[in-house]
């Protein structure tokens, strides 16, 4: 049974103690080196080998050919599936996919905002290279 007055020590002493809670997002602590934010992909190293689909543990890319002679792909990353693991840089030959640490604040309110295009937009492009 707790009694009326027990807690008005902890209450009394709260006034004088220095507030534990952060400002967020108005003061945003400083990003750890090794934090992986959002998944960017460099066209220009990227060779096609899709090494990045087939080893995502989450399916969070898709890759499309355009026009495999001219070398346009379509890299289509679902930023809602992603786990963050980074599986997919580790698997990446060319160097093409990286995870930098500036760009991790991605929250949203709608959820096309989490599906992101890089390249050739490609509505009617056959999935995953087929």
């Amino acid at each position: 049974m707790m009694h009326i007055g027990s807690m008005t020590g902890d209450i009394l002493a709260s006034f004088f103690r220095k507030v534990f809670t952060e400002r967020y997002p108005y003061t945003a602590r400083t990003v750890p080196e090794r934090a992986r934010g959002k998944l960017a992909w460099d066209a220009a190293k990227c060779d096609a080998c899709r090494f990045c689909v087939r080893d995502c543990p989450a399916h969070a890319i898709e890759f499309r050919v355009i026009d495999k002679a001219a070398k346009k792909y379509s890299f289509i990353y679902h930023e809602d599936r992603c786990i963050y693991c980074g599986q997919c840089v580790v698997s990446c030959p060319e160097g093409a996919l990286s995870m930098p640490n500036k760009d991790w604040h991605l929250a949203s309110t709608s959820r096309e905002s989490f599906v992101v295009t890089y390249g050739e937009k490609a509505e009617n492009a056959p999935s995953k290279g087929d």
